[in-house]
């Protein structure tokens, strides 16, 4: 079944297409990598998506409910959240209560909202820093922290975007066995990222878009061997 449907999506700056003529289906429970050069239109792809933008052509479908035209926050409440590639908690509250804030879009008692962010917290790994102000996390725990904002409104789909990014070998071993537990516990995931070794390992289906539109799509070792794909961004083929 598809969760998600992005159907002929374009999106135009002035004479610009940021996306052009875009369509992929994501399904429940798999994970879906998105890939391509800087400047593809990747996180133009999620703002369509999650009602940042709302496209110049073409429709956005989740659970066969029409999303695009809504409000983000509206697409949100429905069941769709994600993360940032700059990380941007609320600096002086502590990770609690980012988190509480969160989950606040989904439950309407302070006593769902604590027993959610602290499940929540628990979960992404972030137990020992419950009380710590979020401006003074270092960049692992910041990009931990996003993740856990965004499971606190108990997604059905969750869209990261470089959620990798910046990480050194054991927060990355750490965030991609997050990413695991996240799929196991039935979220469908859509993830941008530039660590190929990453989407290559946990994906299960690979979109690439070039220059704003979509030039390949299927399994990682049908992806890491595709000819245009190997010219537009790999550079090399990549093992699956």
């Amino acid at each position: 079944m598809s969760m998600l449907q992005v159907k002929g999506v374009s999106m135009f700056f002035g004479g610009l297409a940021a996306i052009s003529d875009v369509s992929f289906d994501i399904k429940t429970g798999e994970i879906v990598g998105l890939i391509g050069p800087n400047g593809a239109g990747k996180t133009t792809m999620f703002n369509v998506v999650n009602g940042f933008y709302h496209p110049s052509k073409g429709e956005v479908f989740f659970m066969d409910k029409k999303i695009s035209g809504l409000k983000p926050h509206q697409i949100c409440k429905l069941g769709i959240a994600r993360t940032f590639q700059v990380v941007k908690p609320l600096q002086r509250m502590s990770v609690f209560d980012n988190v509480m804030a969160s989950a606040f879009l989904r439950v309407k008692t302070r006593a769902q909202a604590v027993e959610i962010s602290h499940e929540t917290i628990n979960f992404t790994g972030l137990h020992d820093d419950t009380d710590v102000i979020s401006k003074s996390l270092p960049l692992g725990k910041r990009k931990k922290l996003e993740i856990a904002r965004a499971l606190a409104t108990q997604p059905e789909l969750l869209l990261l975007d470089e959620s990798f990014a910046g990480l050194n070998p054991s927060e990355l071993d750490e965030s991609i066995e997050i990413i695991r537990k996240i799929k196991a516990r039935g979220i469908t995931i859509m993830i941008i990222e530039h660590h190929m070794k990453v989407i290559m390992s946990i994906s299960d289906s690979i979109v690439v878009l070039n220059y704003g539109e979509k030039i390949a799509e299927g399994a990682p070792h049908e992806i890491g061997h595709n000819p245009l794909v190997v010219e537009a961004y790999l550079g090399e083929a990549q093992s699956a």
